[in-house]
């Protein structure tokens, strides 16, 4: 199936320039059984895609309309038939109609107005008809909605919704102009026969695509979109969530998987803005979530590896009580030596933190004079009043005898701490464990770099191009991935060199 459809795309695509995105979408929508909208001005090629459409599928008539706020339902549904309404019977004649085409072009979509919205709506959402009393199916297929803006108003916000797949078309840019100007042919080419695909394969592909699985990585990569779709006051319905899922699931069939991918996530751009110019910042933001199995997988591997070099840090600087060899906690005493002994002596000083020294012999017999002492000064003074020689009083000061000293709590002696085993143990295990996280996550990384040639290059749907920058992104994600390896290297030798106490 996927060759055909490569084939049927590429026939599809002959000499429309710049449409590649437009035309994949137009037919992963008829296989999924949705309706695209292109919102660009007149000129664009918009109802040429939906003509080149219908070449995809045998017996696929197509119904084309330019709409109006004046367009009455018979020129959508049919006229009335006049013989059943002879008979009492509400009932148009439908055969050439929208009822009737598998495929539609409905231009200025949003000109809608109440006398045909509910009938559409019906229609573009059940396939069914209400052809007076009685609710028919419809052989539709795929409806492609123009529109030069956006709809106004909460009358046209359920068509609005009806279109899963959305797609801004511009006039073709000044690099593709040349080849706009030199196209010699406007007439499509038309598959072969043989090459399109049948209403009854086209069910039978349907059906089977919902047996295909949403893995873990795409459905984290839904909740994640939903959540800063939600930051962006983008609102996306219930309906329209489940409709994405199953688009996955045709996208994934198409190319002969039982899985999706979150390569196909890259149709998520064209599913979800409100607005034409929300669409880039949706891409960016799928853009970033490559090669990651959660919304904040990067960051979090990189806030983790912070706090345990944070850790390392703290417990590297950290200091404990020192103890002797019998476990007993030692003290610094006023020679600043350790001692097993908490309380002990401490030099007295005055309030101007001066240290004080006991008075000489002679001078008191209190030689505290009171619990005041004397201060350098007080002393040098008393020798020179007393005996006139200034290398007694240096002598008296420098004698460790002459200090008056302070019974008080000696202060802890500090080393840096020391760390069980167990531990240092539960550190490294720590460093371990983030690692195989990290390696695992690398994994990942290098498996869809891998897959960039074998998966993206060869895309039904992604847009040509898209290669180059998811790989570029994927391989910045393995750079940044290195680097914290080489941290988390780091990390394993600076648990493993903490002190470590004996016990």
């Amino acid at each position: 199936m996927k060759t055909r459809l490569a084939q049927l795309r590429d026939c599809l695509s002959t000499d429309l320039i710049e449409r590649e995105t437009p035309i994949r979408l137009a037919l992963l929508a008829a296989l999924a059984g949705e309706h695209l909208l292109l919102v660009g001005p007149p000129g664009t090629a918009k109802s040429e895609l939906a003509r080149r459409l219908r070449l995809a599928f045998r017996d696929a008539p197509l119904f084309e309309r330019l709409l109006t706020r004046f367009t009455v339902p018979e020129e959508l549904f049919g006229p009335l038939s006049i013989k059943a309404l002879e008979e009492d019977r509400y009932h148009r004649q439908t055969e050439g109609y929208l009822p009737s085409a598998a495929f539609a072009f409905l231009d200025e979509i949003f000109k809608a107005n109440s006398a045909i919205l509910n009938s559409l709506l019906t229609l573009l959402n059940e396939r069914e008809f209400d052809n007076g009393t009685q609710r028919v199916p419809t052989p539709l297929i795929c409806v492609i909605g123009a529109s030069n803006e956006l709809p106004e108003g909460e009358e046209l916000g359920a068509l609005y919704d009806r279109f899963l797949l959305r797609c801004r078309v511009p006039p073709v840019s000044a690099e593709g102009f040349d080849a706009l100007l030199n196209l010699r042919s406007t007439r499509p080419m038309e598959p072969d026969v043989a090459l399109r695909l049948t209403r009854a394969e086209l069910e039978q592909f349907r059906e089977a695509a919902r047996a295909v699985v949403l893995p873990p990585d795409v459905s984290a990569l839904i909740k994640a979109l939903r959540a800063f779709l939600e930051t962006q006051k983008i609102a996306v319905s219930d309906r329209r969530w489940r409709k994405i899922v199953y688009l996955l699931q045709v996208s994934a069939l198409s190319h002969g998987r039982m899985e999706v991918s979150v390569w196909d996530g890259w149709l998520l751009q064209h599913c979800v803005w409100e607005k034409p110019e929300q669409c880039a910042a949706i891409f960016d933001w799928y853009q970033s979530r490559l090669g990651t199995a959660s919304a904040s997988e990067p960051e979090r591997f990189t806030r983790l590896v912070a706090a345990l070099e944070n850790q390392l840090e703290f417990e590297k600087k950290t200091r404990s009580q020192a103890r002797d060899e019998k476990g007993h906690p030692l003290y610094v005493d006023h020679k600043g030596k350790p001692t097993a002994e908490a309380q002990g002596w401490k030099r007295k000083a005055n309030s101007a933190q001066e240290p004080l020294f006991l008075a000489p012999p002679g001078r008191n017999a209190d030689r505290t004079v009171g619990g005041e002492g004397m201060t350098r000064q007080e002393i040098r003074a008393y020798f020179s009043n007393n005996y006139h020689l200034d290398a007694d009083w240096q002598k008296y000061v420098a004698n460790e005898n002459n200090f008056y000293f302070e019974s008080t709590t000696l202060p802890p002696l500090m080393e840096p701490t020391r760390y069980s085993q167990l531990h240092i143990d539960g550190r490294v295990r720590q460093v371990y464990e983030l690692s195989a996280e990290l390696a695992a996550y690398s994994r990942g990384l290098d498996e869809q770099i891998q897959s960039v040639t074998s998966v993206v290059e060869s895309h039904l749907w992604i847009a040509p191009g898209f290669s180059r920058p998811a790989r570029a992104n994927l391989e910045l994600r393995r750079e940044h991935v290195k680097r914290l390896e080489g941290r988390l290297t780091a990390l394993h030798a600076g648990f493993l060199g903490l002190p470590r106490s004996e016990v």
